[in-house]
């Protein structure tokens, strides 16, 4: 199961907070297939199979810090167990154009992050993180994350979200230290 965190709404759509869902919404689009809208599970999901596994891609209905609701009914209803979920996700703490993929670890202030353990009662899961970086000057977290790209700025972002699909194809497929050996930086 991979979930891309975001924002729902057009507000939301073109900010850093979104890479998430544009790095889940790359790989339906990379496999033919199309979000639908399930609100007992509070998301949008795809599905689609390949040789090495078959992948439930998720974009949370609820906002960002209640992430872990949508998460929690998702594994329940199809029955995954924590550490087969992978979570795309925007990081304050690496810069744009950089990628880390991690198992396990805090929320490292990660709203959405602290949802999701909150709710499934672990921090053990896999994790993508995409760069967007650290604001200027003393600007606060969150109103860089929410703040409306640039087109340029947007452009970026997205090839960075196409990284990171190519990086959870990678982790499904090869595992984990191979995929960090591939797209760490």
């Amino acid at each position: 199961m991979v979930v891309g965190l975001g924002n729902p709404g057009l507000t939301y759509e073109a900010t850093r907070h979104n890479v998430g869902f544009w790095a889940v919404a790359d790989l339906a689009d990379r496999h033919g297939t199309s979000f639908s809208l399930n609100s007992r599970l509070k998301a949008e999901v795809a599905t689609f199979t390949r040789p090495e596994a078959k992948y439930v891609l998720a974009k949370p209905t609820t906002f960002m810090n209640l992430s872990g609701q949508a998460v929690a009914a998702l594994l329940r209803f199809y029955k995954v167990q924590p550490a087969d979920l992978i979570v795309v996700h925007d990081e304050i703490d690496l810069d744009p154009s950089r990628l880390r993929l991690k198992f396990g670890g805090g929320d490292n202030g990660h709203n959405g992050l602290k949802s999701i353990r909150g709710q499934i009662g672990t921090g053990d899961f896999h994790r993508v993180r995409v760069g967007v970086g650290r604001g200027p000057g003393s600007q606060a977290a969150a109103d860089w994350v929410l703040r409306k790209l640039r087109p340029k700025e947007l452009d970026e972002l997205r090839v960075d979200a196409a990284i990171a699909a190519d990086a959870v194809e990678h982790l499904v497929a090869e595992g984990l230290e191979s995929a960090q050996n591939r797209y760490n930086s």
